[in-house]
Formats: C-alpha cells, sequence, structure tokens
C-alpha cells in the first residue's frame, strides 16, 4: 500500500533546518565537473540532476542509463541552458536493437563564451574560449520485469585557450521498478575515469565521481509523484565554515564562537546530501513540477537574505508528438538564474498510420 506520507518529514525537516545561522559550501578539487551539470528541464525542475523513475522519458536518460527502454526507440531530445552567462546543453538520439539492447547516444557541451587575453603587464594581447564536451554513448537492458541496468561510455574534451584535455569515464546505474509503477530506485555511479592527457604535464586531476541513490512514488489515484534523491553518498562531510559569516566569528567581548550542537549538525550535513520534489500531471499533457535542494540553498543563500535559493519551479507541456519542457531554478537572490528549455520527440510517430 502506498503510504505517501512518508515524504512528509522530510518537508518538516527542511523548514526547521533553514532557520540555521550556519553558512557554509564545499568546493572541488577535480576537473570535468560539467559532467555533473543538470542537463534536462524535466530534472532541473526536481532541483537534481538525474531522476528515478521509468516512464519511457528520453530527457532523463543522459543522467540515469538504466532508464533506457525499448519505448525510447528513434526518440530524438535537445536541451539548451542558459546559466549565469554560461550557456550549454545537448543533443540525444535512442534506438533499440533486438540483441544488442537499448543505446542512447548523445554531445554534451558547454560554452563559456570569449575572454579577453593580457600578458603580465596587462597589455591586452587578444582574446580566447573555454569549452567543455563529452560524447556519450549510453547501453540500457531489463533483467527481469522489475529490475533493469544501464551504463554510459563517456569521451570527454576540454579547451581553455592554450589548455587542452582528455579523458574517459563511464557511468553503472541499476533501477527497480514495481509492477504498477508506483515506486522506482535507481542507483549510480557517476564519472569512474581518468584523465588521460591533462591540461598541464603529468598533472592529472580526478574526475567528479559521484554515488547516488534515488527514490520516487506515485500516487495511486492521483496523478502525483514524489521523489528522494540523496547525492555524494561517497563523502560524507559536505559542510564549509565560512570565516567571512558573522555567525562563524568570535564575539568581540566574550571571544566566543557560535557552534551547533551534535545533532543539529548530523541533521544539516544529512539535508546536504538530500534533494526532494514532486510532480503532478493533467490530463496527461500538462505537468507542474517543483523541486528543494537544502545543499544548494545553504551554499548559495546570502547572508540576511535568502530569497528562493534552492528551489525550483518547471512545466512539461505535450503537443502531437512533442513533450516541451521548461524549468526555472533560484540560485541566489541577485543574479540571473538559470532557465532549462528541452524539447523531444518520438521520430516513430510520424510513420505511424492514422
Amino acid at each position: 500500500m502506498l503510504r505517501p506520507l512518508r515524504f512528509l518529514p522530510f518537508f518538516l525537516f527542511i523548514f526547521l533546518l533553514d532557520i540555521s545561522p550556519l553558512y557554509s559550501q564545499s568546493g572541488s578539487s577535480g576537473t570535468y565537473e560539467f559532467l555533473n551539470l543538470t542537463n534536462s528541464a524535466r530534472v532541473a525542475s526536481i532541483g537534481s540532476n538525474f531522476l528515478p523513475v521509468r516512464d519511457n522519458d528520453v530527457t532523463i536518460a543522459l543522467a540515469n542509463p538504466s532508464v533506457i527502454t525499448p519505448e525510447m526507440n528513434n526518440s530524438l531530445a535537445f536541451s539548451f541552458i542558459t546559466y549565469m552567462g554560461v550557456n550549454y546543453g545537448y543533443a540525444m538520439f535512442a534506438h533499440s536493437f533486438s540483441k544488442a539492447g537499448n543505446f542512447a547516444a548523445s554531445m554534451q557541451f558547454v560554452s563559456y563564451g570569449s575572454f579577453t587575453e593580457a600578458d603580465a603587464s596587462g597589455t591586452i594581447t587578444g582574446t580566447f574560449t573555454a569549452s567543455d564536451y563529452a560524447l556519450n554513448i549510453g547501453w540500457g537492458r531489463p533483467l527481469s520485469p522489475h529490475f533493469n541496468i544501464g551504463a554510459n561510455a563517456k569521451l570527454i574534451y576540454s579547451a581553455y585557450d592554450t589548455y587542452r584535455s582528455f579523458g574517459i569515464a563511464v557511468d553503472v546505474a541499476g533501477t527497480y521498478t514495481m509492477t504498477d509503477d508506483v515506486f522506482n530506485a535507481s542507483l549510480i555511479f557517476r564519472n569512474i575515469g581518468y584523465e588521460i592527457v591533462p591540461y598541464t604535464a603529468g598533472n592529472h586531476e580526478p574526475l567528479p565521481f559521484q554515488i547516488q541513490l534515488g527514490l520516487s512514488e506515485k500516487l495511486k489515484h492521483i496523478p502525483l509523484r514524489f521523489y528522494e534523491i540523496f547525492t555524494d553518498l561517497q563523502q560524507w562531510d559536505l559542510t564549509y565554515t565560512d570565516p567571512n559569516n558573522p555567525a562563524n566569528q568570535a564575539d568581540p567581548i566574550t571571544g566566543q564562537v557560535q557552534t551547533k550542537s551534535g545533532i543539529s549538525k548530523f541533521a544539516d550535513n544529512f539535508m546536504r546530501h538530500v534533494v526532494i520534489g514532486g510532480e503532478i500531471t493533467i490530463a496527461k499533457v500538462f505537468a507542474i513540477r517543483l523541486g528543494y535542494n537544502y545543499r544548494q540553498r545553504q551554499e548559495m543563500k546570502l547572508y540576511g537574505k535568502t530569497g528562493l535559493a534552492g528551489f525550483s519551479l518547471g512545466f512539461g507541456l505535450r503537443i502531437k508528438m512533442f513533450n516541451i519542457s521548461y524549468t526555472r531554478t533560484t540560485v541566489q537572490a541577485g543574479v540571473p538564474n538559470p532557465n532549462y528549455f528541452t524539447v523531444a520527440v518520438n521520430l516513430s510517430e510520424f510513420t505511424k498510420k492514422k
């Protein structure tokens, strides 16, 4: 029996934690971080970079290859994102083979734009560009009516002015689905790979490896689905104490620094691994989606002005053979917010007889 109230503690937990005075963030020490960017408008609307659902949507197959199904055969998708002055996106095509399985090929790109080049004295010498690319070949196959496996193979190329880098990576994923599609669970190991050609000789950097677990549950009599995404399971502590935060500075009189209790620290760190969201579908043609990313909110909100950082809102519309999705996420008050636009179509529907 479906028990949607299991999600209620997470919603309550969020707002209790959101009054926390601790503002912190964690950074990265590796390369090819663009591989973890969200590429699908539908996925972005939930606040994460992958979805644990098997409903034949080719736009979520890039991040979760275990949901690649035969029903995606001849599906084509394009996605374009404007992200605070950076443009990125992908193009994807899926095709199925009776013996080999189901495949989805895609090309990701990130264009950082053009920059002014200058020498050590400040004299302008010209301009240069920076960009990242990844060619992905995804494969998915059912092992049983309830369990699917999948993998992505990635060829990665990065060019920043005269600096070039080339690498390879794979994703490995598995998805469990109940018979009536009420419940889905996905486990993903992302970006297992190696930087073959580094930007500078001898300086090989690690890839942004990540372990993710996702759960989704659909109400039986209402077209509403809830999501719980658990991210960065390979690393427990995702906190960073910002010394510029007034809450982290010593009291000028007592010299003491405000600290959190053990339970509060545990709760804050736990929630940095959690993303929650939901989507409701109206008449099978229109969807409304909402997501909340606690970690993003804690890392990006401004002191004294939290705004809607960490929240995302999206819509989906089906017009004949086309599925169109749009999402707007809030990163931080006062900065341009990312906009995600995705279009998908199954080319086989053009050849079907009326």
